[in-house]
C-alpha cells in the first residue's frame, strides 16, 4: 500500500508539472530586459539586451518584443538587470547619447558651481529635488536669505549621470534641469550672492513660499518704542519771609498772597 501511495503521488506530482509548464507556455509572451544594469543616458546596444518570458495577462505597457527596434535608443532613466524595457523609459527617436538625451522636452539643463557644504556633501544624486536658495542684499542693502527656486531635479553631478546610493560624491558642480524662465532667474541669483542646495523629499509638492530672513529677523532685533515722556507735578516753593527786628524783639512778617481773579 505504501509502494502503490508513492507511485501515485509521483505520477500526481509529474502531471500538475506538464500541466503547469504547458499554461505557462501558452500564457508566456517574449517580452526584451535589460542584460545588465544600464546607467541613464546610454545608447543601447544588442549586448544590453535579451528575451525573456513574461505572462501574457501581465505584460507592461509599452514594452518591447523585438530587441531591433531598440537598436541606438537612449535610456534616460537608470535600469536594472531584468527589468522591461518600456517606451516611458526611453528618449525620443533620434536623440543622442547622454545629458542631452535625458532633458525632458521644454526644459534646459544649467550647471551650477558647488563645493562640499553647498552640494549638501555629496548626497544630492541625480534623480533627487533641490530647493535653491540665494544669500545676497536687498534693495536697502541689506542681507537676505530667500529660496527662489523650488523641486528642481538634479540630471548629474558632477560628470556623473548614474545614481549610486551607496555612498555620497564630492563634486564641484550639479547640473539640474530646469524652463528656460527658471534659468534666468537662476543665472541671476547666482550673479548676485551665493546659492546653496536644500535636499527635499521626492514625494513632497507643498510649496515652501516664504518672505526670506533678514539679519534682524534671525538675531530678533527689533527697534525699540520711544519712552512715554515723563509728567512731572509742579511743587509749589514757599515764599521767604522777612525777619523784623526792633530792640529785642524779632518778628517774622510773612508774605501777603496777590489775589487771583
Amino acid at each position: 500500500m505504501i509502494v502503490i501511495s508513492l507511485l501515485l503521488g509521483l505520477a500526481a506530482v509529474v502531471v500538475a508539472g506538464r500541466w503547469i509548464i504547458d499554461r505557462a507556455s501558452v500564457d508566456a509572451a517574449t517580452v526584451i530586459v535589460a542584460s545588465r544594469d544600464i546607467d541613464v543616458g546610454t545608447r543601447l546596444t544588442p549586448d544590453m539586451l535579451q528575451p525573456s518570458d513574461w505572462p501574457r495577462a501581465t505584460v507592461p505597457e509599452g514594452s518591447f518584443q523585438d530587441a531591433k527596434l531598440l537598436d541606438t535608443r537612449v535610456v534616460k532613466v537608470n535600469l536594472v538587470r531584468g527589468e522591461p524595457l518600456l517606451e516611458a523609459k526611453l528618449a525620443p527617436q533620434g536623440a543622442a547619447g547622454g545629458l542631452s538625451g535625458v532633458i525632458a522636452e521644454g526644459k534646459r539643463a544649467i550647471t551650477v558651481k558647488v563645493n562640499e557644504i553647498v552640494g549638501l556633501a555629496g548626497f544630492a544624486l541625480p534623480g533627487n529635488n533641490v530647493d535653491i536658495l540665494v544669500n545676497a542684499k536687498d534693495e536697502n542693502d541689506k542681507p537676505i536669505s530667500k529660496i527662489v527656486l523650488e523641486r528642481i531635479l538634479v540630471l548629474a553631478v558632477g560628470q556623473d549621470l548614474g545614481r549610486d546610493e551607496t555612498k555620497p560624491k564630492a563634486v564641484t558642480a550639479v547640473t539640474l534641469e530646469v524652463t528656460p524662465q527658471e534659468a534666468e532667474k537662476l543665472d541671476l541669483a547666482r550673479s548676485i550672492g551665493t546659492l546653496s542646495l536644500v535636499l527635499r523629499n521626492q514625494i513632497d509638492k507643498s510649496p515652501g513660499t516664504t518672505a526670506g530672513v533678514r539679519t534682524r529677523d534671525l538675531l530678533k532685533l527689533h527697534s525699540e518704542p520711544a519712552p512715554a515722556p515723563v509728567r512731572r507735578t509742579p511743587v509749589a516753593t514757599p515764599r521767604a519771609g522777612v525777619e523784623i527786628i526792633r530792640g529785642i524783639e524779632r518778628t517774622e512778617a510773612k508774605p501777603v498772597e496777590k489775589e487771583t481773579r
